[in-house]
C-alpha cells in the first residue's frame, strides 16, 4: 500500500510539472518573471524587483512594476516590453523545451528581451544568438500550444 501512495505522489508531481509547461508566461508565486519589472530592463538596463502595488494582469499572468510610470508604459504596449518566449529560457526554447529563468540572466537584442536559465546558459546563448533565435522562433509555437 505504501508504494501505491509513493507512486501516486510521484505522478501528481510529474503531472503538475508537465501541466505547468503549458503556461504561456514563465510565472512563480511572485508573478510573471519572478515579479521583476520588465520595463526596467529597457529603461535602466538591469533587473529591478517590481512592487505588488503596481500590478497589471496581461496574457494570463500578473506583471509587477517598480512604479506606476513603468506599469503604464507596459499597459500601453505590452508586446514591446514582454520577454520573448513568455520569459522562458531562450536557449532552452532553441533546444525545444521550456525552462525557468533567472531574472539576472538577460539579454536585449534588437529591442527584444530574452532570459536564460542562469549565467552559464547565457554564456552559451550569446555565442550565437541569431541562430538560437531563429531556431527558438520556429519551435516556440509547438511548445506553447493555444488552449482549445
Amino acid at each position: 500500500m505504501k508504494i501505491y501512495y509513493i507512486m501516486l505522489i510521484a505522478f501528481m508531481v510529474w503531472g503538475t510539472n508537465v501541466m505547468a509547461q503549458n503556461i504561456p508566461v514563465f510565472c512563480t508565486s511572485e508573478g510573471a518573471i519572478r515579479g521583476y519589472d520588465v520595463v526596467g530592463y529597457f529603461t535602466e538596463g538591469k533587473a529591478i524587483k517590481g512592487d505588488t502595488t503596481f500590478k497589471y494582469t496581461w496574457n494570463g499572468a500578473d506583471w509587477m512594476f517598480k512604479s506606476k510610470e513603468n506599469m503604464e508604459l507596459f499597459k500601453a504596449n505590452p508586446e514591446k516590453y514582454a520577454p520573448q518566449y513568455g520569459g522562458y529560457c531562450a536557449y532552452g526554447v532553441s533546444e525545444n523545451h521550456k525552462s525557468p529563468t533567472n531574472a539576472e540572466a538577460f539579454t536585449i537584442l534588437n529591442n527584444k528581451l530574452y532570459f536564460n536559465y542562469n549565467p552559464k546558459v547565457k554564456e552559451l546563448w550569446i555565442q550565437n544568438p541569431t541562430e538560437r533565435i531563429a531556431k527558438a522562433d520556429s519551435l516556440w509555437k509547438g511548445l506553447n500550444p493555444m488552449p482549445h
